[in-house]
């Protein structure tokens, strides 16, 4: 289970319409509504990764403790929602290397995972598992083997791999195999517009029949129909965001009931190599108190 702790207003979606000049200056909502989503963790006992953005994590310290003494996993969505293909090479290990430390001070956590915003680690950008190796990082999450007009490798690993033979492990985001063709059911979107049922049974196809773990997201704002609403968005845009918003919390639970969930630094421990138990303990912990 997986959670990419990002504001409304910082979706990719928006870019061209909200700045990043213009962020700081608008409603944020993601303490009410991270608070909602701990409290549904608590009351399902599920632990989760929460793929964090710098830019929130400076500004909501005390959440983001909230959330490490909780027993979730803080790891890096980088520090302000920039898609790698709009990154050199050098501004990409800045922000990666940056945002890692910027948690890390916060949380007193070690933090192992990183999340690409929008997924963007595709063919043309491979370097970026490098950089993630060198930077310390022991797992990336980023990559979607499906064919989509924003992101994806189609054809892609479905299932954790070791981009080219190096020492990160990459978790690519789950899908189900069907007829030759590849159905999302990592969450997000897809998950919002299918109904609950399909989602259920993709999972759990991909549990018995592939004997895999299911890798699940979701964003915050998706548990909050009442954000505000930017003006100017296209209908596709539109309806991505916003579609079946009210319905979110009802399925999620339902969701978080029926299986059982783990932080990716739990589920994947044998393949990066952490003792266990990660809780408190050294390895993990950074500072006392």
């Amino acid at each position: 289970m997986t959670v990419d702790v990002e504001d409304y207003f910082q979706v990719s979606a928006f870019e061209n319409h909200i700045t990043r000049e213009e962020w700081a200056s608008l409603p944020c909502r993601i303490e009410k509504n991270i608070d909602l989503i701990l409290s549904m963790f608590d009351d399902h006992g599920v632990k989760a990764t929460f793929f964090t953005l710098g830019w929130i994590a400076e500004r909501h310290t005390e959440m983001v403790r909230r959330i490490a003494n909780a027993g979730h996993e803080i790891a890096s969505h980088g520090y302000s929602h920039v898609r790698i293909n709009r990154q050199d090479r050098e501004a990409f290990r800045n922000d990666i290397i940056r945002t890692k430390h910027l948690l890390e001070d916060i949380s007193g956590n070690i933090v192992h995972g990183y999340r690409a915003a929008s997924f963007s680690i595709n063919a043309e950008n491979h370097w970026a598992h490098k950089e993630l190796d060198s930077a310390g990082y022991k797992y990336s999450s980023s990559v979607y083997p499906i064919h989509h007009d924003l992101y994806g490798i189609p054809g892609g690993y479905r299932f954790a791999y070791r981009p080219g033979g190096g020492s990160l492990l990459e978790i690519p985001l789950s899908t189900y195999q069907w007829r030759g063709h590849r159905v999302p059911c990592a969450g997000g979107g897809y998950f919002r517009l299918f109904p609950y049922m399909i989602s259920r049974s993709m999972i759990n196809r991909i549990n018995r029949n592939d004997n895999k773990p299911c890798i699940f997201y979701f964003h915050p704002w998706e548990l909050d129909p009442g954000q505000p609403r930017p003006k100017g968005l296209n209908l596709k845009t539109r309806f991505r965001h916003y579609k079946n918003l009210h319905r979110m919390q009802s399925k999620l639970s339902l969701l978080l009931a029926e299986f059982n969930w783990g932080a990716l630094q739990d589920i994947f421990m044998d393949e990066l190599g952490l003792p266990s138990p990660l809780s408190g303990s050294e390895q993990t912990r950074m500072v006392a108190g």
